[in-house]
């Protein structure tokens, strides 16, 4: 699918031209790869570890699966799947080259090597042939897509018959108040943060402001299960600030 010249979409809060995103995405990105590891344990004081490791508990990865981390950034995902699954192996697909630079710099990178592709692609048009993974993650990385159901698409897509998909991202807390002090701390804060850390206060203005564009929870298991996947389940972390969403190619 192409991108419509006429459509408009959310870039944060802006309304930006569909085919416009993409690249404002990327330079997103580009600008903060080689600060982004710190500022995610500055802005989430860690926490976002241990929700990847819960990421893992879920998907219980086995010996010899095949996982396609989109998004994939510097590697946190893939890196963890291939120390719990012995003669498993990874590619870590992104659009942002200079993330994927940042991510072969890690000694872990080093040590996987022989079992860990890096790839730049679109999760909107992935460059693999159907049904050539088994598992399919992507970790703070969907709500920047421009089409979402076209991602969603793209991973039933590639997923062999018994794939898994696995997203974790941010989300909505189920309490107005706690949503309201949470999104002071987001708005106030994090850009500031940014700011200091890497010189680039827009950047992550954009990324708080683009999780209060994403669905929450129940609406994106909704669309989960439109691009056709079965048993679609969420789960909550840290009271929904962020959830993790599973389902199956079956």
């Amino acid at each position: 699918m192409t991108d419509n010249p006429d459509k408009t979409t959310h870039f944060g809060a802006r309304t930006v031209p569909e085919a416009e995103k993409a690249g404002m995405v990327h330079g997103v990105f580009s600008s903060v790869a080689s600060r982004y590891d710190v500022m995610n344990d500055l802005m989430s004081g860690g926490i976002h570890r241990i929700w990847k490791d819960a990421m893992m508990d879920w998907l219980a990865p086995r010996a010899g699966q095949r996982q396609l981390d989109v998004a994939g950034g510097t590697g946190d995902i893939a890196f963890r799947f291939l120390r719990r699954a012995p003669r498993a192996s990874s590619v870590v697909c992104d659009m942002t080259e200079a993330m994927l630079v940042e991510g072969r710099k890690r000694a872990e990178a080093g040590h996987l090597a022989d079992r860990l592709d890096w790839v730049v692609g679109d999760a909107m048009a992935l460059p693999f042939p159907d049904n050539s993974f088994d598992v399919y993650t992507i970790s703070f990385g969907i709500r920047n897509v421009t089409r979402i159901e076209d991602a969603l698409s793209e991973a039933f897509r590639v997923l062999r018959p018994g794939g898994r998909l696995m997203v974790l991202e941010f989300s909505q807390l189920p309490n107005p108040a706690m949503q309201w002090a949470y999104d002071r701390y987001s708005y106030n804060v994090i850009p500031r943060m940014g700011q200091a850390v890497t010189g680039d206060r827009d950047s992550y203005q954009y990324l708080v402001e683009s999780i209060r564009q994403f669905p929450d929870q129940d609406r994106f298991a909704e669309m989960i299960r439109h691009a056709g996947f079965d048993q679609v389940k969420y789960r909550n972390l840290t009271m929904g600030v962020a959830a993790l969403h599973s389902g199956w190619k079956l």
